[in-house]
């Protein structure tokens, strides 16, 4: 691939990012809200919201500093990068010469922990609530991430993702294997905590009480807030991108060509749909958790992740 080529396939696959994210968030609102007989929003709701909010002034406090303006941009641009580690519809990522797991694992981190330090620069109490929370959350979600994709990441003998896809792609019957489904189970996990999603945390309300993720961005507002809800959106894809493509990488093109892109691109939409019905099914038929019981869920998550990996030496 010349330096053009590269750059292209750069600039579609954020650009395809970029769009699908806000459509994957209102597809599990709608779908959520259908299964529960409620009319709900329209799917391109948080497109109208994103635009609304983009030509509306900002309140910034008066106690904040330059972390407070910092934080939104950082928390967009790492799930941006994130997203081109990340094969979508080719094996081949724009950024797979930097898209290892270690790598993708700390973008994350990154702007999860410039999020905290948004919320605490504010100087709120809620601020504080919500960075506490997240912290305690991350603490258990990032290692049993880790250990998930290290299984799928052994039988490739490499902890690039493009690699990794390639590998899986000549080994799909793999995700029947007992490791391959343990790390799939705590995967999944983490994607419903890591997006803040019921049980671990509701996206649709503000309770004090058991606000985590919302509890942080209380004080943003106007273009700041879009940022920061679009990359939320990013987060979210990213994590059913990894997903979707590490357990499950049937599909993937081996080129970045016209047919081969627009296959993959079928493939990888189908797979989110499936996703994203799993998510409005566990959302539906669960209720938000006690906050000091979420540690316990990713606890199990962590332990599944183990479990994984040492099967992978054992089987």
């Amino acid at each position: 691939m010349t330096a053009i080529e590269a750059v292209l396939a750069a600039a579609a696959q954020l650009l395809l990012f970029l769009t699908i994210a806000p459509l994957v968030t209102g597809a599990i609102r709608t779908m959520k809200a259908r299964l529960q007989t409620r009319r709900g929003p329209a799917v391109w709701q948080p497109y109208r919201d994103i635009h609304k909010l983009l030509r509306k002034g900002m309140v910034i406090p008066e106690t904040a500093s330059w972390l407070f303006s910092v934080t939104p941009w950082v928390v967009f641009i790492t799930a941006a990068m994130v997203g081109l580690m990340i094969p979508m519809a080719v094996t081949e990522a724009p950024l797979s010469l930097f898209g290892g797991v270690l790598a993708v694992v700390y973008l994350l981190g990154l702007g999860r922990f410039f999020l905290a330090l948004g919320a605490l620069d504010a100087g709120t109490p809620f601020g504080g609530l919500g960075s506490s929370r997240e912290m305690t959350i991350s603490a258990i979600a990032e290692p049993a991430m880790m250990l998930a994709i290290f299984t799928v990441a052994i039988s490739a003998n490499s902890t690039n993702l493009s690699e990794v896809a390639r590998s899986a792609i000549g080994q799909s019957w793999r995700f029947l294997a007992p490791s391959q489904m343990l790390a799939f189970g705590a995967m999944f996990i983490v994607l419903i905590a890591e997006t803040g999603r019921i049980p671990v945390d509701n996206p649709a309300t503000h309770l004090e009480l058991t606000m985590i993720h919302e509890a942080m961005i209380l004080e943003y507002s106007g273009p700041y807030l879009a940022l920061i809800e679009w990359g939320a959106s990013l987060k979210q894809l990213v994590l059913m991108t990894l997903l979707v493509n590490t357990f499950f990488p049937f599909g993937l093109s081996s080129a970045w060509t016209a047919g081969g892109v627009a296959a993959g691109m079928g493939y990888y939409l189908a797979k989110l749909l499936a996703i994203c019905c799993l998510v409005v099914l566990i959302e539906t038929a669960n209720a938000k958790m006690r906050l000091f019981r979420v540690p316990e869920l990713l606890a199990i998550a962590f332990v599944l992740g183990a479990l994984a990996l040492i099967s992978t030496f054992l089987f």
